[in-house]
């Protein structure tokens, strides 16, 4: 059955669109721009900062255009005297409670009140500055999120972003009118209540209200100090994503540059944490191997399904929500984690340094990984794993600090050791990545033989939806493996951490069909991280996905166990997966959290 079309006019141009298509959208499908600030195409439609108003010919007032579905007849003015008196009318009111110190916030020209204040020409005069007359406080209690009261102008999107997209409700909104606030639980300090610093409320953010806890200075601190040896690590997703804050479109590839950048910066050595990745796989692959046979052989009482830890935002969702359920996790430690606790052992042999004098440096494209590096698990080798955490957008700020001209940059290959990868390591920055590197694994180890899926491809994982689901039937399996001869692997795959829910209710209920589930905190995985470029939308998130995708096709290596420098790795220095040595560096427990 066809769709209704609806007829109407907009600034003069006749146009048909379906029914229920909102004005904003129609307008956008003929490309005319209509600013809007509480407005994101991943929430909820508010309609509460009215700054996309238009002018319907017949109509009493402006009604606003992320709200209005088209009507047969309508004449929309998106740009009449009218709509341009009120948009700049509502943009004046934000700024007179707004605190314009552009020059020195984080955000500035990567601001959309910013943008749109000198699209419309405000002179803050226009209104009485109210700024002055209220106490504001920046919350540096995160070691992930910077909240800064001054800047927030109240759109609610990180509070939609919180409740919708990730079912925490860490931020609301209190009071009303000129008191009106968007605060957490009990105002209390971000430290202290139940966030997952996943960063989803940064991204959505459309000023400095709420930024990643920075710590730039303090890596160039380290850089310049002549008695440290300063590594630095790149996650996956940070090389699909980079070239977005240097001039690049998005989905661009700059995995060469970037590490052209990182060794003209002045790091001693620039590895790559897709190594790790392929090491957490082979840890992993081999802890699901592990708890099947116990389950289907022993006939143990053991928790599955497995599910993945390498998303912080995750694990502490879990913390919080679920705690009952924390066997249920991997005991790996995440890629960035595991990558620490090598560096500060078999490195710092291999090159005979004391690991005192070793700094780890990440870059992220994940606000939480900066909380986890602080956990007072995460010390294994008698020292933290990770001593500094840099996001995506910091990273792409360092170089511009640098001055450096990124894309006059030759390519650079990672260094050695720790700097080898398989195409398995690279879409752990996608949703689905973690869940398709560990069967390309995991089935080569049951049955000998490659997965039966073209091109190692395993498609059935792959994709944008909330939550999906495969099995793989394990036939003709060796020797050793012969106890999952006939059985139906069934996985999962869920990203946000609305859909993380979902799953786990099934899991609480006793009725998850699952044996192991990869679960991402944010959506579409690490590339819609929370320290990613903004904007972060759906279409980018998809253009990050084909360039991860890319990158694994263009490898040589493409299966985590083949990685030879994880094959070096066990041989000269942990013995073997899920021996002593490894669960001593590479393994951990995680803890028990209030709700409230």
């Amino acid at each position: 059955m066809s769709e209704k079309m609806i007829n109407l006019v907009i600034d003069g141009k006749k146009i048909a669109i379906a029914e229920g298509t909102l004005l904003l959208e129609a307008a956008k499908s003929e490309n005319v721009k209509i600013p809007t600030l509480c407005y994101h195409e991943d929430l909820c439609v508010a309609g509460n900062c009215r700054i996309c108003v238009v002018e319907v010919e017949g109509w009493r007032t402006l009604p606003v255009a992320c709200a209005t579905p088209v009507m047969e007849g309508m004449v929309v003015y998106t740009n009449s005297p009218l709509v341009r008196r009120a948009r700049r009318d509502v943009l004046a009111m934000l700024i007179s409670e707004h605190s314009t110190q552009c020059t020195t916030c984080y955000r500035s020209t990567n601001c959309e009140l910013q943008d749109l204040a000198a699209e419309y020409n405000i002179d803050n005069e226009i209104y009485i500055n109210l700024l002055k007359d209220k106490v504001f406080t920046i919350d540096r209690s995160s070691w992930s999120i910077e909240k800064d009261e001054s800047k927030c102008i109240r759109c609610q999107r990180c509070v939609r972003t919180c409740a919708e997209l990730q079912k925490v409700n860490a931020l609301d909104v209190i009071h009303r009118g000129a008191q009106m606030r968007v605060t957490t639980f009990f105002d209390t300090e971000m430290s202290d209540v139940v966030c997952t610093n996943c960063g989803q409320c940064i991204n959505h953010c459309p000023t400095g209200a709420l930024t990643e806890r920075r710590y730039i200075d303090g890596i160039w601190d380290a850089i310049g100090d002549p008695t440290k040896h300063v590594i630095v690590q790149t996650a996956p997703a940070v090389r699909v994503a980079l070239g977005e804050m240097l001039g690049y479109e998005p989905g661009a590839r700059v995995t060469g540059q970037m590490v052209t950048a990182l060794k003209r910066m002045g790091f001693d050595s620039v590895l790559d944490t897709d190594f790790s990745a392929d090491l957490t796989i082979v840890e992993e692959a081999y802890e699901l191997l592990q708890r099947l046979k116990r389950k289907l052989v022993n006939n143990e009482d053991i928790a599955l399904p497995l599910m993945t830890s390498c998303s912080p935002a995750w694990i502490k969702f879990i913390e919080h929500m679920y705690p009952d359920y924390l066997d249920h996790l991997s005991s790996c430690k995440s890629p960035q984690q595991m990558f620490g606790a090598i560096a500060k052992t078999y490195y710092a042999k291999k090159r005979k340094l004391d690991p005192k004098d070793i700094v780890n440096v990440s870059i992220m494209p994940c606000s939480a990984k900066k909380f986890e590096a602080n956990r007072m698990e995460m010390k294994d080798s008698g020292y933290p794993d990770i001593d500094l955490v840099c996001t995506t957008r910091e990273l792409g700020h360092m170089i511009r600090q640098s001055g450096i001209n990124f894309k006059e940059l030759p390519d650079s290959e990672y260094d050695n050791f720790m700097g080898e990868s398989s195409g398995a390591a690279v879409i752990f920055g996608v949703t689905g990545g973690v869940m398709e590197a560990a069967l390309r694994t995991a089935y080569e180890v049951i049955t000998g033989r490659e997965v039966p899926f073209e091109g190692l491809n395993i498609t059935s994982v792959r994709g944008m939806e909330g939550i999906r689901d495969a099995k793989i039937k394990l036939e003709n399996v060796l020797p050793e493996w012969s106890f999952l001869e006939g059985v139906e692997l069934a996985v999962a795959v869920a990203h946000g951490l609305t859909n993380a829910a979902q799953i786990m209710d099934d899991v609480v209920i006793g009725e998850s069909p699952y044996h192991f589930i990869e679960i991402m905190g944010c959506p579409s995985g690490c590339i819609g991280g929370g320290g990613q470029p903004i904007p972060t939308n759906d279409e980018i998130r998809k253009k990050r996905a084909e360039a991860i995708y890319t990158e694994d096709e263009k490898k040589k290596i493409r299966k985590s166990h083949e990685n030879p420098e994880v094959i070096k790795l066990y041989k000269e220095f942990l013995g073997a997966p899920l021996g002593e040595l490894s669960h001593k560096l590479l393994h951990t427990k995680y803890t028990r959290r209030e709700r409230v």
